[in-house]
């Protein structure tokens, strides 16, 4: 299914769930490339650049196959081990172990590549300088072509557009009741995954709530009108899907407050559910976040995410590539 003209304009940069402009029509497009790849040849003669200033498995390889199914040429750079250190800021003295500037560092990948995908994670220290995006942000800001956000400080766009494909390809009723539920993490994680989990499962036609503890609600920016619980067997009743995902607290910005296990998602709390698909973008800590008995069952959905992570990726290419010509 390929969108109108007017439809595609939005969809000039990836870098947030709300540069989707037809969220069921995205969705229906990545599903039919699944089935078969109508789209071989669309970027014959274009570059696909993908920077990674962390590290990275799915987002990498599902990337990177995406624009080869599209016809693309993929480039891919690890920047702190094989590039030059980036300057991000205006006005910088540029006189420490900064050696290239964003400015002219864009506008040269720009005449390298047609489409450029970033990642580059928080600091978790400064929540106002994680905010402003400041890696993502200066790239569209700079680089002269469009811009995908392979996970940035706050977001995983394409990462949301794989779990609404996964929902849509694995229900058995319309309705549906989607839990995203909070775990416990040895190490302070980002909010970026469940931040825009949330945002996504706002889009569809859902009964969406969050659990998690005390001490680790998102963002009421995120969160916007959705329901809170900080009892987790309480949001699991008649659960059809759980999301799965461990976060360091956003009002203690970057802190690891608790490693409750009572919050591991076991066999007992699948048991709670309405026999629900249990969702992570991985990679996950078994036994952790999430039982072995729960990741070896037949209600696991993590790999049958993973999968769909090259089909979401190649719709949001393949828009971005159909804006080009």
């Amino acid at each position: 299914m390929t969108g109108t003209k007017n439809q595609l304009i939005s969809m000039r940069h990836y870098t947030s769930v709300h540069d989707i402009e037809n969220l069921d029509e995205l969705i229906q497009e990545a599903i039919q490339l699944k089935k078969e790849n109508s789209a071989a040849n669309l970027g014959k003669g274009k570059t696909l650049g993908l920077l990674f200033f962390n590290s990275s498995l799915r987002t990498r390889l599902s990337t990177e196959k995406a624009g080869r199914l599209l016809g693309m040429e993929v480039l891919t750079m690890n920047v702190g081990a094989d590039g030059w250190a980036l300057e991000f800021e205006d006005g910088a003295v540029m006189n420490s172990d900064k050696a290239e500037h964003i400015k002219e560092a864009a506008a040269v990948l720009s005449q390298y590549c047609d489409v450029i995908g970033v990642r580059a994670f928080p600091g978790l220290k400064d929540k106002a300088k994680d905010e402003e995006e400041q890696v993502i942000t200066a790239f569209t800001k700079f680089a002269s072509v469009p811009v995908v956000n392979l996970e940035s400080s706050t977001g995983h766009p394409l990462q949301a557009l794989t779990d609404a494909i996964s929902i849509t390809e694995l229900k058995k009723k319309d309705k549906l009741k989607v839990v995203l539920s909070w775990a416990p993490h040895p190490k302070a994680l980002p909010q970026s995954v469940p931040n825009s989990f949330a945002e996504m499962m706002q889009k569809m036609d859902v009964e969406f709530c969050v659990a998690n503890p005390e001490g680790y609600d998102l963002s009421d920016r995120v969160l916007d009108d959705t329901k809170v619980y900080h009892d987790q067997d309480e949001a699991l009743k008649d659960a059809d899907f759980v999301y799965v995902k461990n976060w360091s607290s956003y009002e203690k910005y970057g802190e690891v407050l608790s490693t409750d296990s009572n919050w591991t998602f076991s066999k007992e709390k699948l048991a709670l559910t309405n026999d629900a698909k249990v969702m992570h973008c991985l990679p996950v800590r078994r036994n952790v976040v999430i039982a072995d008995e729960v990741l070896d069952s037949e209600n696991s959905a993590v790999i049958h995410q993973a999968n769909n992570r090259t089909y979401a990726a190649q719709a949001v290419l393949k828009r971005i590539l159909e804006q080009l010509d």
